[in-house]
């Protein structure tokens, strides 16, 4: 994209034309709007010049400078909107292009594929005029529209008029003609697997079409047509992203391959799910002809403690030492010695580390078996060794002792006076220090930063006292790990949602089936949604439905759209805010099914890509009508425009709901 937009700036330069700001989202509709009437089939021509006449460069500068200037296409600080027909930006929108004149320039002579042969079309930065100048054989066409709001309504009312017939003959067209790329029967598919009324023998059919079909929540049906699909990459997308697998489907799934490299990929993303097994495919998988397979297996936590146990005397080294760990507490003793005995050295780290949490660790043995900071910071160390590293280790060592569960109460409070933030911020977090004692530790805490809940503190979730207790922390990251709970008492939820920390009340949002609904209000005014909440606030349970029309006229353009949510909002107050000069609310109006159809049609012409998308999806929008091409980049010159119905599903449809990228806490 980058080297595209750096081709342009290049152009626009040789042009004689000076970039006015940056090339940001106009606020006027999009330059595939404004070539739509310039190409083949648009409107006539305001003039002609022949491609003959003397000096034709210099005629076509003059003409549409004069055009330019009658008609308010140039500004009174002489700015006006551009864009090129070569303009090619990668895979990036199209926008419009904020320059000037400066000094000697020559539009007709450098954006054209040859001099005297010009592609552009210019547009006046308030959107109400364009002049789009285009090579057609062997004459040039200025083809000038003013009043083009009006214009834009009266066209939009006029597509909405669609008798069923035409609706009927529309969509029937959509198979004639040439066969459909194999790009756009892709598109076709990816929308038929995002659209939730897609009936479910269809959706089998979509199988190996489209990739989005998967990541949705599918019957069991469509799962076992996967299952049985022939292609390997299916199989696999589906182990990795369909919510809908039972214990009993996830077996045959696995077991169904006849690859060890494919048992172990979906064993490995089995376990990374965290799926159960049947108890069958526990056994068949402890016993796999293929060491890898095994040691993915012994990741899975429905294995039981007898397969496990078996598991840690396996023929293969790597096996023994995954199994070890998980084993350990299940093991005897003469089993537990075997494997501190084991050949492998890779088994005895793993199988001291565990033996160790049960028996101090003299300095010999940390020395000796390079148990590097694991040791540190899991296993029981004697006295004097814990000493000593509080003391004198470096600060990477001292950060794993600072988080050692069996480390002794002097030595905690010697490393909360450590000298290095990161070895104080370990301790601050740690589950056995009273409150007190946290809020006396001094930290560095950025709240910008991505942390992830405590487990100590989530594993407390359902003990109401210790919730209490922990609500009052000082620490941030202790409250935020609170507000994760699914379930609060009331004087808790209080508590958090008026605390200080933003990103607690975003969480108490997200988590707490509990949160008060003034509290939600708060937080949906800075934020759109997470990928693992994407429907929080919002769609909260306890998200208020009703008195958000007060908001209609509210100058926060978040709360503003939130009286469309309100069940006495009316068909009105939709097509009020379709014409609203804030592009989210324009656009919570186009997913609106009260739209009406002729609104639709407007919005397909927005600044703003998601709003056009949104458009693009409405069910009331003619089938005659859909997103245009964007110019003569897009088609040989002189071709006609392509069919709605294409159109429609075609280049411009979106393949899922456009990205929020301004969640962003305050």
């Amino acid at each position: 994209m980058t080297g595209g937009v750096d081709k342009l700036m290049d152009l626009l330069r040789r042009a004689g034309l000076e970039v006015v700001g940056d090339r940001r989202t106009e606020e006027v509709p999009p330059p595939r709007a404004a070539w739509r009437p310039v190409v083949p089939g648009g409107a006539k021509p305001t003039e002609t010049v022949r491609g003959d006449v003397p000096d034709l460069v210099s005629e076509l500068n003059e003409r549409w400078y004069r055009l330019a200037v009658d008609n308010g296409i140039i500004g009174e600080d002489g700015v006006f909107l551009l864009d090129v027909a070569d303009d090619r930006t990668g895979c990036a929108p199209r926008r419009w292009t904020r320059v000037r004149l400066s000094g000697p320039w020559d539009l007709a002579g450098v954006l054209a594929e040859r001099p005297g042969r010009p592609q552009f079309v210019t547009l006046a930065a308030d959107g109400s005029a364009l002049l789009g100048v285009t090579t057609e054989e062997d004459e040039v066409r200025f083809t000038l529209l003013d009043h083009l709001t009006e214009r834009r309504e009266a066209a939009a009312r006029a597509a909405a008029r669609e008798t069923p017939g035409e609706r009927e003959a529309a969509w029937a067209a959509l198979l004639r003609g040439p066969e459909p790329s194999a790009r756009l029967r892709e598109l076709w598919a990816h929308g038929l697997a995002l659209n939730p009324a897609t009936p479910d023998d269809l959706r089998a059919r979509l199988l190996g079409r489209s990739h989005f079909l998967l990541w949705r929540p599918l019957p069991a049906a469509v799962v076992e047509a996967a299952m049985a699909h022939p292609e390997w990459a299916l199989r696999q997308l589906l182990a990795e992203a369909q919510p809908n697998i039972t214990a009993e489907q996830w077996s045959r799934l696995i077991l169904g391959e006849r690859e060890p490299r494919r048992r172990w990929i979906l064993v490995m993303l089995a376990a990374d799910r965290r799926a159960e097994l049947t108890d069958a495919a526990y056994e068949r998988l402890a016993a796999d002809p293929s060491a890898r397979v095994r040691e993915e297996a012994v990741r899975l936590p429905g294995l039981p403690a007898r397969i496990l146990t078996a598991m840690a005397a396996d023929d293969a080294a790597p096996v023994r030492s995954a199994a070890c760990r998980r084993a350990w507490p299940h093991l005897d003793a003469p089993s537990r010695r075997a494997l501190l005995d084991d050949p492998s050295r890779t088994v005895r780290v793993e199988a001291l580390l565990r033996h160790h949490q049960d028996h101090p660790m003299p300095r010999a043995v940390l020395e000796t078996a390079d148990l590097g900071d694991r040791a540190m910071g899991t296993c029981r160390l004697e006295r004097g060794l814990a000493e000593h590293l509080a003391h004198h280790g470096d600060p990477t060592r001292r950060c794993s002792l600072a988080g050692n569960p069996y480390l002794d109460a002097d030595l905690v409070a010697l490393l909360a006076r450590d000298p290095d933030d990161n070895v104080r911020s370990v301790v601050a977090v740690r589950s056995d220090l009273t409150e007190e004692q946290r809020a006396g530790i001094r930290v560095a805490f950025d709240p910008r930063g991505h942390y992830s809940p405590l487990g100590w503190v989530t594993a407390l979730h359902e003990d109401p006292d210790a919730m209490r207790r922990l609500a009052a922390s000082a620490h941030p990251l202790v409250r935020r790990s609170v507000a994760r709970a699914p379930h609060l008492p009331p004087d808790v939820v209080e508590r958090l949602a008026d605390d200080e920390d933003p990103v607690v009340q975003l969480f108490l949002a997200e988590s707490c089936d509990d949160a008060p609904a003034d509290m939600l209000l708060r937080v949906w005014q800075w934020w759109t949604g997470s990928l693992s909440a994407p429907d929080r606030p919002r769609g909260h349970p306890n998200f208020p439905r009703r008195g958000l029309l007060r908001h209609a006229d509210d100058p926060n353009p978040r709360m503003r759209q939130l009286a469309l949510e309100d069940p006495e909002s009316t068909a009105e107050l939709v097509e009020r805010f379709s014409r609203d000069g804030n592009e989210e609310v324009r656009h919570r109006a186009a997913t609106d099914p009260r739209l009406t159809p002729a609104s639709a049609v407007r919005l397909l012409d927005d600044p703003h890509d998601r709003v056009r998308h949104a458009a693009a999806q409405h069910p009331g929008l003619p089938a005659r009508t859909g997103p245009t091409a964007a110019g003569p980049r897009d088609r040989p010159s002189g071709s006609p425009s392509p069919g709605v119905a294409h159109r429609r599903h075609g280049t411009d449809a979106p393949a899922g709901p456009a990205p929020d990228r301004r969640a962003q806490a305050p």
